[in-house]
C-alpha cells in the first residue's frame, strides 16, 4: 500500500512539474500559425499583423503559412490533425468555425470537436461592389438589371461569408445570380476591376482601398449599420428597403483540441494584447475592423452562436452542401 501511494505521490509531482514547466517555459520554439485563405486576403492581413505582436510578446518566432483551398478546410483540416503542444494554431473564421458544416456534406474533421478556442480578434462588415463599367448606380439597380437578366449577374466569391452573404442577398430581393467561385478574394477583386465578373461582395479589407481609389463602385455594406469607414454607403436594408439583412466575418484562434490550458493562456493574452495596439488599431480600423479582446471560454461561447446564426443563413438563403 505504502509503494502505491509513494507511485501515486511521484506520478502527480511530476505531472505538476511538467504542467508548471509548461507554463514557464511555453513557447520553446517557433510558432506555426495557419492561414486557411490566400495571401493577400483580409484574413491573412490581419493574421500577419496579428501574429507579428504575438511574436514580440511571446518572444519566440511565429511562422504565418497560407493553406487556402475548399473556403478555408484544407488548413483547417490541417490544424485539426496537429499535435496538441501550442505550436501549431489555426487564425479561423466564420467559415472554418461555424458555416463549413452547413456547407459541406463531409468534413475531415468534426468542426465542433477538433478545435479548442484560444482568442477572439475582431469582426468587419463586407461590402457589396461592382465593377466601374456596370450601369448601375445603386444596389436597387443591380437587383433590377439581375430581376430583367436571371442568371446573368456574374458574382465572385471566395470565402464562406462571400458565398453566403451573396446567396442571402439574392434569395431575399428575390434575385438569381450566376456565382462564380474563386480560390481567393485577391484573385476575384483584380477580376471585378478588370470586368471578367460584375460583382464580388468582400471584407472591407479587401474593398475599401479599391473603392476610396475609384477602381471599384461599393453599392452597400452587410452590417446593420452604416460603416465608420465607407459612411456614404447605405446598408443593404436601407437600400432595398429590407429589414433583416445583417451579415459580418470574425476572425478567432483556434488550436488543435487537447492542447494545454497553459498555452492557450499564453496565446490569449498576446492576442488579447495586440488587439488593443496601437498598430494594430491604426492600421484596421479605418477598414471597419472592431477588435473585442476576451477569454477562451468567450470565444467557445461566441462561436456556438455563430455556428446557429450561420446555420440559419445558409438555410435561408437555399444553399445546398456541396
Amino acid at each position: 500500500m505504502r509503494q502505491s501511494l509513494l507511485r501515486l505521490t511521484v506520478l502527480a509531482s511530476s505531472a505538476l512539474a511538467g504542467t508548471v514547466a509548461l507554463a514557464q517555459s511555453y513557447p520553446t520554439k517557433p510558432i506555426k500559425v495557419i492561414v486557411p485563405f490566400a495571401a493577400g486576403s483580409a484574413t491573412d492581413q490581419i493574421g500577419r499583423a496579428f501574429m507579428a505582436k504575438v511574436s514580440e510578446s511571446l518572444g519566440q518566432p511565429v511562422v504565418v503559412e497560407n493553406k487556402p483551398g475548399v473556403n478555408g478546410m484544407l488548413g483547417a483540416a490541417d490544424v485539426a490533425k496537429a499535435a496538441p503542444d501550442g505550436y501549431t494554431i489555426l487564425l479561423g473564421t466564420n467559415s472554418t468555425n461555424a458555416a463549413l458544416k452547413y456547407l459541406m456534406k463531409q468534413l475531415p474533421y468534426d468542426q465542433d470537436t477538433a478545435f479548442a478556442p484560444v482568442a477572439y480578434l475582431g469582426s468587419v462588415p463586407l461590402m457589396v461592389a461592382v465593377n466601374n463599367d456596370l450601369p448601375v448606380k445603386t444596389l436597387k439597380d443591380l437587383v433590377e438589371m439581375a430581376k430583367a437578366k436571371p442568371g446573368q449577374v456574374s458574382v465572385a466569391y471566395a470565402s464562406t461569408s462571400q458565398q453566403v452573404s451573396s446567396a442571402m442577398l439574392a434569395s431575399m430581393a428575390g434575385v438569381q445570380f450566376n456565382n462564380i467561385p474563386y480560390k481567393s478574394g485577391p484573385a476575384a477583386m483584380t477580376d471585378l476591376i478588370g470586368g471578367q465578373v460584375m460583382v464580388f461582395t468582400a471584407d472591407f479589407a479587401v474593398t475599401v482601398p479599391q473603392h476610396k481609389g475609384g477602381k471599384i463602385r461599393g453599392l452597400a455594406v452587410t452590417s446593420s449599420k452604416r460603416a465608420a469607414a465607407v459612411p456614404e454607403l447605405p446598408t443593404v436594408n436601407e437600400a432595398l428597403g429590407l429589414k433583416d439583412y445583417e451579415l459580418t466575418a470574425y476572425f478567432a484562434a483556434f488550436a488543435p483540441a487537447g492542447t494545454p490550458a497553459e498555452a492557450i493562456n499564453k496565446l490569449n493574452a498576446a492576442l488579447n494584447a495586440a488587439a488593443t495596439s496601437k498598430d494594430i488599431v491604426d492600421k484596421f480600423s479605418p477598414n471597419g475592423f472592431a477588435a473585442d479582446p476576451g477569454t477562451p471560454q468567450q470565444l467557445g461561447e461566441r462561436n456556438r452562436l455563430e455556428t446557429a446564426k450561420w446555420a440559419k443563413a445558409i438555410r435561408e438563403a437555399k444553399i445546398e452542401p456541396q
